[in-house]
This record gives structure tokens, C-alpha cells and sequence, in this order.
């Protein structure tokens, strides 16, 4: 995990190899928005480390990137809990979205 600073701002990335033989389809996009909408910060996700980035949030939009399996996830993190999400994030997706409960938010 790294730590880019952004005028003004701290933003927190990672990356994870897909594994999981479907791909991020219904069932795994599903718990990762479930679990990214337990934080309060911003989480973004890609399939490159530039970019586009879609809102780890939405499920329209993470399923919208059609990502296959064997493909290299991009997070990137900004606000309150940014690192503890993408640590969250990295292990449930490590885990083959098999992690029951990944991490508890830590919103203040």
C-alpha cells in the first residue's frame, strides 16, 4: 500500500490480483460495494493504475468494468478510514470474497 499525496489531500492506494474464476461478477462486486460502503471515505477502483476510476460504491459502476479473472485491482482511498478500507478491501478480495466480516470501520 502506498500513500500519494494529492494537493492538499492524503490518498491511499493499493493493488490486488483477481483470482476469483468468474471475475468480479454479481456476487463478488456485490460484497466488495457492501463492505466499501461501511467506510466513510471515498474509494475509488481500476483496472490500471492511472485509471478510470469507478466509485467502489456503486454496484452499477463496478459492474459496469466487466473485469475478468487474472486482472490486477487498483484502489485508491481519500478521507477518514482510507488505509483500514483498502486493507479490508485487499484481504476479502484476497480471500476470494470468502472474508465474512473483512474489517470493522473505524469512523471515529
Amino acid at each position: 500500500m502506498n500513500a500519494e499525496n494529492d494537493p492538499g489531500t492524503l490518498r491511499e492506494t493499493a493493488s490486488v490480483w483477481l483470482a476469483h474464476a468468474g471475475g468480479l461478477h454479481a456476487r463478488p462486486a456485490i460484497k466488495l460495494t457492501k463492505l466499501a460502503r461501511r467506510f466513510a471515505c471515498d474509494i475509488m477502483v481500476g483496472v490500471a493504475a492511472a485509471g478510470p476510476w469507478k466509485d467502489a460504491k456503486s454496484i452499477a459502476q463496478v459492474l459496469s468494468m466487466k473485469v475478468p479473472v487474472e486482472t490486477t485491482l487498483h484502489f485508491a482511498a481519500q478521507g477518514e478510514g482510507a488505509r483500514q478500507s483498502l486493507d479490508a478491501i485487499v484481504k476479502l478480495v484476497e480471500s476470494d470474497f470468502e472474508v465474512a466480516d473483512a474489517a470493522e470501520p473505524r469512523d471515529g
